[in-house]
């Protein structure tokens, strides 16, 4: 059975997205129908449609989302019809190198649905990040399902899907913060922010937001942060140092990935200390260091891919404390819009003015 339904799509290079008619193919070997609740308007969305990410046009957009599984293919074990889940782009295949030795957050053999969603004309389309999520039904493999408590509010929780967990993931993963630890996070967007929850959660003390946007600074301490700083008047890496008795953050996340951004969060840590890179570079970008540098410091110097997180281990534990109010997810949803407004959402991302735009269907 095929189920014609709606769904976004950018048709070329910068042109407007388009609501378009899609054929929903029913499961096959492995994969999950999947109907869907939310979807987060995500930079990599826009990066898509901008064709910063491929040419493999035409894109689905769509991909930090919620759902209901509505059918599974044969000998799929891991859902069930009728299971909330959130939905990932890191599908394991528990047989890779990083499976075998015990590392299954970086496998390097994630899988996607096997069959295509098509335009009624059968133009086979790309799904963002293998997903696709501004739709009514999406075709996914049953392993990007991750079962969630139904009962969680499923905008909130269908950020951990990639911002959201991109940022927390970064301090608590990738960064190792722990308690009593001092982290600075230079970017306060959506991941960053979620970067300061992330450390505030861990139990960091002290807890340092670094942007050129006041609105992002004010809204940074109400999700964790200690201390703010506007680096468009204030050098970061010597305010940062001034606020942790003259020595460096112990953790330094770069939200941003610009190679200035970069140089900072090196400089602004502790001698041994530890730099995260969660935001992404374009590939023209290039960095320079002076080795010396790097090897006198010390450290480690990190990068962070989805907050290395592992989907079923980190999206049920973390939905259990935003349950128990220990994480507050509900700060990242600004707005909730219909998917006829994903033009209007991508236009306030790039404005900076919301966390978080999430498309009910």
């Amino acid at each position: 059975m095929v189920h014609k339904v709606q769904g976004v799509v950018a048709r070329s290079k910068g042109a407007p997205v388009t609501l378009e008619t899609i054929l929903v193919p029913d499961p096959g070997p492995g994969e999950a129908l999947v109907d869907i609740l939310t979807s987060g308007v995500c930079h990599t969305d826009l990066h898509y449609q901008q064709g910063g990410i491929s040419d493999d046009f035409p894109f689905l957009l769509g991909h930090e989302a919620t759902g209901v599984v509505s059918a599974v293919g044969p000998d799929v074990t891991e859902v069930a019809p009728g299971d909330r889940v959130i939905l990932n782009w890191r599908a394991v295949c528990g047989e890779c190198r990083a499976c075998r030795r015990g590392k299954p957050e970086y496998c390097f053999n994630t899988h996607n649905a096997t069959q295509k969603m098509t335009l009624e004309d059968g133009t086979e389309l790309s799904p963002a990040l293998g997903i696709g999520a501004f739709i009514e039904k999406t075709l996914v493999a049953a392993g990007q399902c991750t079962k969630v408590d139904p009962e969680a509010d499923a905008a909130a929780v269908g950020l951990l899907g990639c911002g959201v967990m991109a940022g927390l993931g970064a301090a608590i993963n990738t960064g190792k913060v722990s308690r009593g630890d001092s982290v600075a996070v230079i970017g306060c967007g959506g991941v960053g922010t979620a970067a300061i929850a992330g450390a505030a959660l861990a139990g960091a003390t002290t807890i340092i937001a670094v942007d050129i946007d006041a609105k992002k600074l004010e809204r940074a301490r109400t999700l964790g942060a200690t201390h703010v700083v506007d680096s468009s008047t204030a050098d970061p890496v010597e305010a940062i140092q001034a606020l942790t008795g003259g020595f460096g953050a112990d953790v330094v996340i770069d939200a941003v990935g610009r190679p200035e951004t970069y140089r900072q969060a090196f400089y602004a840590r502790d001698l041994a200390g530890t730099v995260v890179l969660v935001g992404v570079p374009t590939p023209e970008m290039t960095l320079e260091l002076p080795l010396l540098d790097v090897f006198g410091r010390g450290g480690s110097l990190k990068s962070s891919w989805y907050g290395d997180c592992l989907p079923s281990r980190d999206f049920p534990m973390l939905v259990s404390l935003y349950r128990q109010g220990r994480l507050d997810l509900d700060a990242f949803v600004s707005e909730r819009i219909g998917i006829h407004q994903i033009e209007e959402a991508f236009a306030k991302m790039q404005q900076g003015a919301v966390l978080r735009s999430v498309v009910e269907l």
